[in-house]
This record gives C-alpha cells, structure tokens and sequence, in this order.
C-alpha cells in the first residue's frame, strides 16, 4: 500500500519518527511534514507565503520533505507536487497531544488527514 505520512507537529518529532519506521516495514511510505510545529492551526492553508519544501536526511537516507506551512499545505503539496502517484491511505500522527472533544476543531493533525479525502 503506497502511504502518506505527515502530522502538525513538525518533521523532527519523535512520533513521525516511529509512526515511518513501523509502517514502512510493509508499505511504502512517504513523508511530507511541516518543517516546524503547526499544533492547533486547524485547516488553514498559506495563502501569500511561498510553500518552500527542503528534502531531510535521517541517519544518513532519505526520510521526506519538509515543508515551510501548515498540514493541509503538506498534503494538497504532496498529492498535488511531490508524489508520482497519489496515496492509498493519509495518515498522520502520531500526534504530542490529545485530539479529543472540541480540540479536534483545531488540530492541524486531525485537518492533516482530512485534507487526503
């Protein structure tokens, strides 16, 4: 299965990490995360700003792109720009916090992943 993967909480955190290492074992798996952490920005998109996208190196390979903007910007980028093929499946996460109750209003990871319907 070809495998999106992304989050709000930014390409250098522990749970994307994770989350890439147990799912590429049987799939493959892209990711494309904002460079920096976009908790609770809901479903925005950048609008006046370039959307700057930098290739990130783990351990000396290839891991994803990094992208200057919010989660829903990652995505619409990454099916629209960077993936040769669009994915089976979104995922995104694992997120630092709890997405529950009215949180889910303004989670960039929970938008993340509705953005790829």
């Amino acid at each position: 299965m070809r495998i999106l993967l992304t989050n709000d909480d930014g390409i250098y955190a522990k749970g994307i990490e994770v989350l890439h290492e147990h799912l590429s074992k049987d799939h493959d798996v892209e990711v494309v995360a904002p460079e920096t952490e976009q908790s609770a920005v809901g479903h925005a998109i950048t609008l006046t700003d370039p959307l700057r996208v930098k290739s990130i190196d783990r351990n000396g390979t290839f891991f994803g792109y990094a992208v200057k903007g919010t989660p829903a910007d990652c995505v619409k980028l990454a099916i629209n720009e960077l993936m040769k093929t669009p994915p089976d499946l979104v995922v995104s996460g694992i997120n630092l916090g709890a997405n529950v109750g009215i949180n889910v209003i303004y989670s960039g990871t929970v938008s993340a992943a509705t953005e790829g319907t």
